[in-house]
């Protein structure tokens, strides 16, 4: 059986920004054929490492290859054979969609024929054919970001480089471009993808790593990292505020940790073990006390326990309220 090879390798790179530190000894592997997913907070070094695996950065000290070529002495080879599509569309507003995708293809020197079929092809794989021969300034901000995306795949290239390629798009344009990366992977690419959504990350990564003041700071499948954060979690809402103390006292027999009790909201939380039988059982308990019960259920650890166990704060898209924008953009990312 031969050996996996990795796409994408990152040994102690480092870069600085004046006195900021964005990338601090960052390392990193991703086989061929994966999607690897880059979580981090505002200024973790996720979009730096993009950078320098595109060739657009030097690092400061460290090494990096990608399909087997250094990014700093074999980058203009390099160019040829990756995709990039960064966090703001790279679109030509003044030209049409099929201008622009026929543009890049000759920027790749694909040759006039191949680029304008090229084009056809990733206009209809995209769902931009009726919007082809339109200027992309009368585009909505998902078509735009479908057509930077459809760009980034002219060249079919091997190792593709996604950084946060949803961010700012409503639910529905968000799930389309899911399905279209879906795509991308069953057809063997390798993909790295920097995202600030957790659902995102959990959804298409076949591995994760969270990155935190310019280093990996853990590094699992989405299974593995909820792992490190404990077990189920026994979550209800209580009908009066009176009852939290004695729900609190009643469930202490079952918790594996501390009891979390938030009076605002009249919720409970417990860590436990044990499946749907614990449940079973808390509710007998909670009856026994007469303590009525308006929501239960028990639930796994997210990715977004994960991401406050190991950076100690939520991700940005808990921060913003979910809206999908990110603070800060002019700040090193």
């Amino acid at each position: 059986m031969m050996a996996t090879m990795n796409a994408i390798v990152a040994e102690g790179l480092v870069k600085r920004y004046g006195q900021v530190v964005a990338l601090n000894g960052f390392d990193l592997e991703v086989p061929e054929g994966t999607v690897m997913g880059l979580l981090g907070p505002n200024g973790a070094g996720k979009t730096t490492a993009v950078r320098i695996f595109t060739t657009l950065l030097r690092p400061d000290s460290g090494r990096a290859r990608v399909g087997g070529m250094d990014v700093v002495s074999d980058a203009r080879q390099l160019r040829r054979m990756i995709g990039l599509s960064g966090q703001f569309a790279a679109v030509d507003e003044h030209l049409t969609g099929f201008e622009n995708l026929d543009m890049v293809g000759r920027l790749y020197h694909l040759g006039r024929q191949r680029s304008r079929q090229r084009a056809r092809e990733l206009l209809e794989r995209f769902d931009l054919t009726d919007a082809a021969d339109r200027v992309v300034k009368t585009y909505s901000g998902g078509m735009r970001r479908r057509l930077d995306l459809a760009g980034a795949l002219v060249a079919q290239p091997s190792v593709l480089f996604l950084d946060e390629p949803t961010t700012g798009l409503d639910p529905r344009s968000r799930l389309g471009l899911w399905e279209v990366i879906s795509e991308l992977v069953a057809g063997g690419s390798t993909l790295l993808l920097t995202t600030q959504y957790l659902e995102e990350a959990d959804r298409l990564a076949d591995k994760i790593a969270v990155i935190d003041h310019g280093g990996v700071i853990a590094l699992g499948t989405a299974d593995e990292l909820k792992e490190q954060v404990g077990g189920e979690r026994l979550e209800l809402v209580v009908e009066r505020g009176a009852e939290l103390a004695t729900a609190q006292s009643a469930l202490a027999s079952l918790a594996t940790g501390e009891i979390r009790v938030d009076q605002q909201s009249r919720q409970v939380t417990v860590p436990v073990s044990g499946g749907s039988k614990v449940l079973v059982e808390a509710l007998r308990v909670l009856d026994s006390e007469m303590v009525q019960v308006l929501d239960v259920g028990l639930r796994r650890p997210t990715l977004d326990d994960v991401f406050l166990a190991l950076t100690g704060h939520v991700a940005e898209e808990k921060a913003n309220g979910g809206n999908g924008t990110t603070a800060g953009k002019g700040k090193v990312a």
